[in-house]
């Protein structure tokens, strides 16, 4: 088997067809080689916690109402071709993710990193829920088979923050500026939501080279 590291941030569009577009190549393919791990990259962890209003948060990221959605044009056509539902209409709030994000943490330690990971997205881009919330967020945990109760609790406390924000940092100092970035075997990385005609290559070359080891 072949690791695969993903750094990414569940408020990122861009990650959510990334995501789509592996999903779609691993399954094509069948017999993938993959076991996937994700890691935290906050895309604006400056944002305070309790999260933002959208509208004035994206008018002053991209210079106004006109700015966003220039910004934003490639981004519904390449989730347009990826077939990914984006329900910007809904979504009123950004979130600060790090509590997102120890989540996924404490739902790698039970093997359920990828459902909620795939929770994530489809809470924040489809249903416009507020994953910031820690409601939302033990719902999701709950569904996923978590200990709903205790993934409360330890929202409630500040465990694991440091960590996070530690990977993170620990991510920047070596060089990513952005996400999805995917690191295949520890040694090879893809950056951007790259089309699934590239990964299944990468599956289909994986694949060889491990049977010529065999």
């Amino acid at each position: 088997m072949v690791k695969l590291d993903i750094l990414s941030d569940p408020v990122c569009p861009w990650c959510y067809i990334g995501k789509t577009y592996l999903e779609r190549a691993m399954e094509k393919a069948g017999d993938h080689p993959f076991i996937i791990e994700w890691h935290p990259y906050q895309l604006d962890p400056t944002i305070p916690e309790g999260g933002v209003e959208r509208t004035p948060y994206m008018e002053r990221k991209f210079g106004g109402k006109e700015g966003w959605k220039n910004a934003y044009m490639p981004l519904v056509e390449h989730a347009a071709k990826a077939g990914v539902q984006l329900n910007h209409d809904l979504i009123t709030r950004v979130p600060n993710t790090l509590d997102a994000h120890r989540l996924i943490h404490w739902a790698g330690i039970e093997q359920k990193q990828t459902f909620v990971v795939n929770a994530l997205f489809k809470a924040y881009w489809v249903e416009g829920r507020d994953i910031g919330d820690h409601e939302v967020l033990v719902d999701i945990a709950s569904k996923a088979g978590l200990d709903g109760a205790m993934i409360g609790r330890l929202l409630a406390s500040d465990a694991d923050k440091d960590e996070i924000k530690a990977r993170q940092e620990h991510s920047r100092k070596m060089g990513v500026s952005s996400v999805p970035t995917f690191v295949v075997a520890n040694q090879h990385v893809v950056q951007g939501a790259q089309p699934a005609s590239l990964w299944e290559n990468v599956i289909a070359d994986l694949n060889t080279q491990l049977a010529e080891r065999e």
